[in-house]
């Protein structure tokens, strides 16, 4: 009786918050309140992914749902990215019968890096993907080594993790643990660098024995072809690879039979793409058909947003706050776009989840990659513009520079003074204030 009562006001909450716009966790948490132990006393389905890592959790999910979903399978996923114990709580409940019962054919969840381990007390993933582990959110997460720590503690036997063997923490995940492991990565391609491309680089010792590792190449930060000459780890044989890759084009080749078109042409989209395209294959979809549903496929969950300021057009691209990786890959983008452009940054509330006005992690952030020709201004805005504009300063890009803290203004102004296509760097905490000033799809 207390299980269906927990189930019935999680599913009752819910309906009542979303009317108002709200309510991704407080179900849930309504619920665990009520029966702590619900979790326990699900019946869930067979197939139980989860995905969890630095980058990239919401996307891998969102492509994984996609193919699953055309070729017929039920998914129940957190679309709202409520990635905590409450939101897993909630997405799970909120798909049960009152007795319990799980209805649809497979659970998709992305969970928290620091988090997956609470998530997992109660639900055991028969495919848990780890993509990579960066510096974020380090005044909430302390550093990679930590996180790759907490997310160790998840790790439950019968799991088959799903790892990318071009990020030397993730691949040695495999000699730790004794769970089946499959790998994805990606070959070298004309886009690889001999030097690292970013400021810093957080794998430069083995996690095997801590001496230091030598690169082939990288494709970014530390990711890429790697090997230890003291211990001999390297990089794992990828079972999905992509074996050619023409960002120009827009297509990616894996396994060196299967093209697929990318709708958002970037290095750390085909990351995604290997990752969701390893999970399907095991799950046993026909590798056709994913690439199928993958093709050309544009996420819908916010990250990319086009829209336009008066007759200017211009693309959102969702660069995580406290996230260099994220920044970089969206900086490089727009550096390769063909024609020239203007870029926005608005850094204004630092996180949507937590309040800090630490902004070292602007340092780690590779803005020299905007001395690129076809930049042709650059607008900061937002409360902490000004050191947003220190930065510039140091990247030799301030004489391209324009500082208008005011979100409002600095969209005004760019209706009126952009050159070429606008770029508009920010995170989900900061998107809506510049976009709700302009139109958009």
């Amino acid at each position: 009786m207390r299980k269906a009562i927990a189930i019935l006001l999680c599913r009752l909450s819910k309906w009542a918050l979303k009317l108002i716009g709200r309510g991704s966790s407080m179900p849930g948490r309504i619920a665990l309140k009520i029966y702590p132990d619900i979790l326990s006393n699900i019946s869930y389905p067979e197939n139980i992914i989860a995905v969890t890592g630095s980058n990239g959790k919401t996307t891998t999910v969102e492509m994984i749902n996609e193919v699953l979903s055309r070729v017929g399978y039920s998914v129940a996923y957190n679309v709202e990215g409520s990635n905590l114990l409450d939101g897993a709580a909630t997405l799970i409940l909120d798909n049960c019968s009152l007795n319990g019962d799980f209805n649809k054919d497979v659970l998709l969840l992305e969970t928290d890096e620091r988090y997956c381990q609470y998530i997992f007390k109660y639900v055991t993933p028969k495919y848990f993907v780890i993509t990579n582990i960066y510096r974020d959110q380090m005044s909430r997460n302390g550093n990679p080594e930590f996180v790759l720590g907490e997310i160790k503690k998840g790790i439950k036997e019968g799991s088959t993790l799903i790892l990318d063997s071009d990020d030397p923490a993730i691949c040695a995940l495999s000699k730790e643990f004794e769970n089946e492991c499959y790998f994805y990565g990606v070959g070298e391609t004309p886009y690889v660098y001999e030097k690292l491309d970013s400021i810093y680089n957080d794998d430069y010792y083995c996690p095997e024995c801590k001496h230091k590792m030598i690169y082939e190449y990288h494709h970014f930060a530390h990711v890429g072809k790697y090997r230890c000459p003291g211990c001999g780890f390297d990089r794992h044989e990828a079972d999905v690879e992509a074996t050619d890759l023409n960002l120009e084009k827009k297509t990616v080749e894996i396994n060196g039979k299967h093209t697929i078109k990318m709708a958002m042409a970037s290095l750390h989209n085909v990351y995604n793409i290997l990752s969701a395209f390893s999970v399907c294959k095991l799950v046993g979809v026909e590798e056709e058909k994913i690439c199928a549903s993958l093709n050309d496929y544009l996420i819908v969950n916010g990250r990319i947003k086009n829209f336009k300021d008066k007759d200017k057009e211009g693309t959102l691209l969702i660069s995580k706050h406290e996230n260099s990786i994220s920044y970089n890959q969206n900086l490089k983008y727009v550096t390769s776009y063909d024609g020239d452009v203007s870029v926005i940054i608005i850094v204004d509330a630092i996180s949507r989840k937590y309040f800090t006005s630490e902004t070292s992690w602007l340092w780690d952030i590779s803005f020299e990659l905007l001395q690129s020709d076809n930049v042709k201004q650059i607008v900061v805005s937002g409360c902490y513009a000004s050191d947003v504009a220190l930065r510039m300063e140091y990247a030799g890009v301030a004489d391209r520079m324009t500082i208008i803290k005011d979100i409002k203004e600095a969209a005004d102004y760019l209706s009126d003074n952009a050159i070429g296509h606008i770029f508009l760097l920010t995170c989900f905490s900061d998107e809506f204030k510049f976009m709700k000033e302009v139109s958009h799809d």
